[in-house]
């Protein structure tokens, strides 16, 4: 269970980001999480939205370089120790977390983390046994209307 991540190259200068969020906007494109990281020369603006597919096609007739990605959506009880839970699960199994970024809302009393791995398909297989909850493409078309 992986959500598609889009990430889109950017120069690092102002008025870059405002161009791929104006073109989702004009295409009634909901963004419902993201990450910004830079350097001194670029960013990477990350993204999930509801229809990966349709955004990606519009950010690239826009002009925008865009990857698609697998990432994780794992829900993770808000409480000191949630996080650890995981690393516990996926550290020995040798799975190497890239990146990580919060969804922006919470599922009951959990919060959500979009999670890079570098073995997504194992970590599914390694996490799901330890009751973890991993959220799908579906949870993204839910989200924005809860």
């Amino acid at each position: 269970m992986t959500l598609k991540q889009l990430s889109i190259f950017l120069e690092n200068k102002p008025g870059r980001l405002g161009h791929p969020c104006k073109a989702l906007s004009r295409a009634g494109i909901d963004i419902l999480t993201l990450s910004l990281a830079d350097t001194e020369q670029f960013g990477i603006l990350r993204i999930i939205v509801r229809d990966w597919k349709t955004a990606k096609n519009v950010l690239e007739k826009s002009g925008c370089v865009v990857n698609v990605s697998d990432v994780l959506a794992i829900e993770i009880p808000d409480r000191p120790g949630g996080m650890e839970k995981i690393l516990n699960i996926l550290e020995p199994n040798a799975i190497n977390i890239e990146y990580m970024y919060a969804f922006t809302l919470k599922r009951g009393g959990n919060a959500v983390m979009i999670v890079r791995v570098d073995k997504p398909e194992q970590a599914v297989k390694v996490l799901q046994p330890h009751g973890v909850v991993l959220l799908d493409q579906a949870f993204a078309w839910s989200a924005a209307s809860t």
